[in-house]
């Protein structure tokens, strides 16, 4: 028979028990709801299709062009309505690449608009407009990557699909070639069949999502170089992890001296995984001087 003082002790011991597991479930619930509060998307197998480009149509080569533009290209994510750099889609292209040929500041090799539209793709700094060039250039540098080059790495194909959507979205006359059978036996391109809507494979690494997310287009990081944003490569000496996750969830809250309210996406964060989000933050977080 137990007495009065070991039937004390096993029911202290059973309420502090009650009350470890009390706490752990509240405390998984927690994490739970912080997860959910997290941007999250489900991680599919990219949606691609093989394109022959002897195959391509002139309507296809177009889409092609229009598909590259907002997807692989990512070029919306500098040439929109947030003034970084000029809203493309908004200009009629044509009529302004025959005025900058024409124009005493232009430095490049064009003798017409296809070429000058190549050029500028290939070599932006043949002319920058006004008012976007690199910081402290006065607009003799231009802050636009290579679109053949890393990290965007355009294809020939790609590059003059692009200019093709270029013409035609104003209504003119589409002067680049369609590509010709493949240059290379069984050589295929691939691209985007649903670029608005298919959502490729997580990243396995925080290198990866950092391509697959072209961070290094405007910062500069693991060996890029650009002065459209902060530069990473020491940010862990200056922001915490929750602050470097805030920077990326809700990039306007605070705003890096220098620099201004809504050059980065608000909704930025809300296309990667939460994994992906996690290894880009660890990464940054270890970004430091000493290292």
């Amino acid at each position: 028979m137990l007495s009065t003082s070991g039937k004390m002790n096993h029911r202290q011991r059973g309420s502090i028990l009650l009350k470890i597991i009390l706490f752990s479930i509240s405390l998984t619930l927690v994490f739970t709801l912080f997860a959910n509060l997290l941007p999250q998307v489900e991680g599919e197998a990219p949606v691609e299709q093989q394109i022959d480009p002897g195959a391509l149509t002139a309507d296809s080569f177009v889409a092609l062009g229009e598909s590259t533009f907002t997807g692989k290209g990512s070029c919306t994510l500098c040439h929109n309505n947030m003034g970084r750099a000029p809203d493309i889609l908004q200009l009629n292209m044509v009529d302004i690449s025959a005025q900058r040929l024409q124009d005493d500041r232009y430095q490049g090799d064009a003798n017409s608009v296809e070429d000058y539209l190549r050029e500028s793709m290939l070599s932006p700094g043949a002319y920058v407009v006004k008012g976007y060039g690199k910081k402290g250039t006065k607009d003799t540098e231009s802050p636009m990557p290579e679109v053949d080059k890393a990290p965007i790495l355009l294809n020939n194909i790609e590059i003059d699909a692009v200019i093709a959507f270029m013409q035609a979205k104003d209504g003119h006359e589409v002067t680049v070639a369609l590509p010709e059978a493949l240059p290379v036996p069984g050589e295929e391109i691939k691209a985007q069949a649903a670029p608005v809507t298919a959502v490729s494979a997580p990243a396995e690494n925080a290198e990866v999502a950092l391509g697959k997310y072209i961070c290094t287009a405007c910062h500069s990081l693991a060996g890029s170089v650009s002065p459209v944003g902060p530069d990473l490569n020491t940010v862990g000496d200056r922001l915490n992890r929750d602050q470097i996750s805030q920077s990326i969830i809700d990039p306007n809250a605070v705003i890096a001296e220098g620099f201004f309210a809504g050059v980065m996406p608000a909704d930025f964060a809300g296309k990667m995984t939460v994994s992906e989000l996690a290894m880009i933050v660890d990464f940054l977080a270890n970004q430091k001087a000493n290292q």
